[in-house]
């Protein structure tokens, strides 16, 4: 009984600590994407991302995060002739484990990194038509991708401003060995 009691007694100082350092908040921002492929020139193409993040701990803390984005890239040939261009709208689900490199609470810089998936719900793409003849199965993209974020923010009260870069460990189409990756730039508020 008395391990019992203990283990509760534990559990509820855990617990009260817990959420004495709990923010949930929200997130917006800019990205610019890539889609890197075998064989073609690819470019960047700019996006967008909101959506709502929690951050449990202090000092080392983790920080689950969904939100709305759009990435993609734009593909075209060495003589120009075939181009293209994809678009995804994406449901992205990343978990950062980060810390704290100098600051207090209230104002600090850290740094974080962590996995993320990415579950494409609608994809807008346009191709030359040269590029459909030339290259039949080129826009058959897998609906979704696992990847890595690392990045740095800083946090001025409750404010809070991420710089990341984004690469895949999945590619979004084996046939072409294309990986999507990105930098995104975001700004938040914590709500509590």
């Amino acid at each position: 009984m008395k391990k019992i009691l203990l283990s509760i007694a534990m559990l509820v100082a855990v617990s009260i600590s817990a959420k004495a350092q709990f923010n949930l908040g929200i997130k917006g921002g800019v990205n610019f994407s890539k889609i890197n492929t075998d064989n073609l020139k690819e470019s960047t193409t700019t996006g967008y991302q909101a959506g709502l993040f929690a951050r449990f701990g202090g000092a080392v803390y983790l920080q689950p995060e969904v939100y709305v984005g759009s990435r993609g890239g734009k593909f075209q040939n060495d003589n120009n002739t075939v181009s293209g261009k994809v678009t995804f709208t994406t449901l992205n689900v990343p978990l950062l484990l980060g810390g704290r490199v100098v600051g207090t609470d209230k104002v600090n810089l850290r740094v974080m990194a962590g996995p993320i998936y990415s579950y494409n719900m609608s994809k807008n793409q346009s191709f030359s038509d040269n590029f459909n003849g030339a290259l039949v199965d080129f826009g058959n993209y897998k609906k979704s991708t696992l990847g890595y974020q690392a990045g740095a923010g800083v946090d001025i009260g409750a404010i809070t401003a991420d710089l990341r870069y984004e690469g895949a460990l999945t590619k979004i189409n084996d046939s072409y060995g294309q990986r999507p990756n990105l930098w995104a730039l975001s700004v938040g508020f914590k709500f509590f």
